[in-house]
């Protein structure tokens, strides 16, 4: 009596995911050693990143396909799925934190410890060549009280030093956060303040964002203001007010290593 050979369904969606999840690993890495690049195109960069994301995504889709098939039809091809799933999650895990991020804060792209009178980005030659001819423009009123609601917290520091010494400790952590210093202008002369132009990157990117640093003298010492501005987008996903609070914390943990 012969038997009858009853093939197993085999699902493709699985395969399908995990090569399309390789895929995209190989296409976002190739793009993120593309956009670090200061030479480097950056918007197509940027563009083959969300491309990359998307096949990502995709692949998630597939693996979920997958899964309904190998519940419904008890199909093989469990294992190719799950690894699709896991590296596409991989790639998904830190922009779908950003945007969960992003949700909870205001549209904003430019922060400032001086919410009334925000620190100028300086104007000269070299200054306009380090931000690729660019001048942040003033914040308006609408966008000062979004900062307000959504950042009560970043605020000046207020150092008793003298306006010279905190100059010295504004340079120093700016050197140690890696940023680019584009002027450094000790407090005196016609306006009495001092002032550090610096670019700084983010640390996945390396997209650049411009710092202005402003230090003021004081009677009982000295006053730091920052401000920092995103250069792409209209959504700086909390960054910039990050930026300042790391810094100013290394300005003043500085101050209290020198005493």
């Amino acid at each position: 009596m012969r038997r009858l050979l009853i093939e197993e369904p085999v699902t493709r969606a699985g395969p399908l995911s995990r090569q399309l999840a390789v895929f995209a690993i190989i296409a976002t890495g190739l793009a993120l050693i593309v956009v670090r690049d200061p030479r480097s195109d950056t918007d197509a960069a940027l563009v083959a990143l969300v491309a990359g994301l998307g096949i990502a995504l995709a692949a998630a889709v597939a693996a979920i396909c997958a899964f309904v098939q190998i519940w419904r039809e008890g199909a093989r091809g469990l294992g190719a799925a799950l690894a699709g799933l896991m590296l596409a999650l991989l790639l998904l895990g830190y922009p779908a934190y950003l945007g969960l991020r992003g949700l909870r804060l205001p549209v904003l792209s430019d922060i400032t410890t001086d919410i009334e009178n925000p620190p100028a980005f300086s104007r000269s030659r070299a200054a306009y060549a380090a931000r690729s001819g660019r001048y942040p423009p003033d914040p308006s009123s609408a966008i000062r009280e979004r900062q307000r609601d959504a950042y009560p917290q970043i605020a000046p520091l207020t150092l008793d030093i003298g306006a010279d010494e905190a100059f010295e400790l504004a340079r120093k952590a700016a050197l140690n956060r890696h940023w680019q210093i584009v002027e450094a202008i000790r407090p005196g002369g016609r306006t009495g303040n001092g002032r550090i132009e610096a670019v700084a990157r983010g640390l996945v990117l390396n997209l650049p964002d411009d710092v202005t640093v402003r230090i003021r003298p004081r009677a009982d010492g000295a006053r730091i203001d920052v401000r920092s501005a995103s250069r792409l987008g209209g959504r700086d996903f909390g960054s910039n007010a990050d930026r300042i609070r790391a810094y100013l914390d290394d300005v003043a943990n500085l101050a209290l290593a020198v005493k």
